[in-house]
């Protein structure tokens, strides 16, 4: 279990603190959203863990298999629904690896992204479609 404490600061801005590291963030309202859009926002936050979370459990295999995927990057294009209730309509990200596309382990990393605890957290409307470009 870990404990996340958050602090509203004012002026749509919060605080956050990651309780076992100290390590803190800051979030701001978007623009489009009555803020200043001078840090994350909070949805700017899941679109972000999911491709970190992606990425990790992705790690987590390639070092079962002795594979190095320094240098795999995650590029998350988040939208936001145009009418009410607000929320994230997609997530649809493109995640760059730097190896081969007949790589042996293809299939159990692109299995791995799709099984990281966020995206089976994601709400079934919100579209999370992935797609792996392989560059080496």
């Amino acid at each position: 279990m870990v404990t996340l404490k958050s602090t509203y600061e004012g002026g749509l801005r919060c605080r956050a603190v990651h309780g076992p590291s100290g390590t803190t963030l800051v979030t701001d309202a978007p623009v489009d959203n009555h803020g200043k859009g001078e840090s994350f926002s909070p949805t700017d936050l899941v679109a972000t863990a999911l491709g970190a979370c992606m990425m990790t459990i992705m790690g987590i295999v390639a070092d079962r298999h002795g594979i190095d995927l320094a240098g795999t990057t995650a590029e998350t294009v988040k939208e936001m629904t145009q009418s009410p209730p607000r929320r994230i309509a997609s997530l649809r990200t493109r995640i760059t690896i730097p190896l081969p596309a007949d790589h042996p382990q293809r299939a159990a990393l692109e299995q791995a992204a799709h099984t990281c605890p966020v995206h089976k957290s994601l709400h079934p409307g919100i579209d999370a479609a992935i797609e792996f470009v392989w560059t080496g």
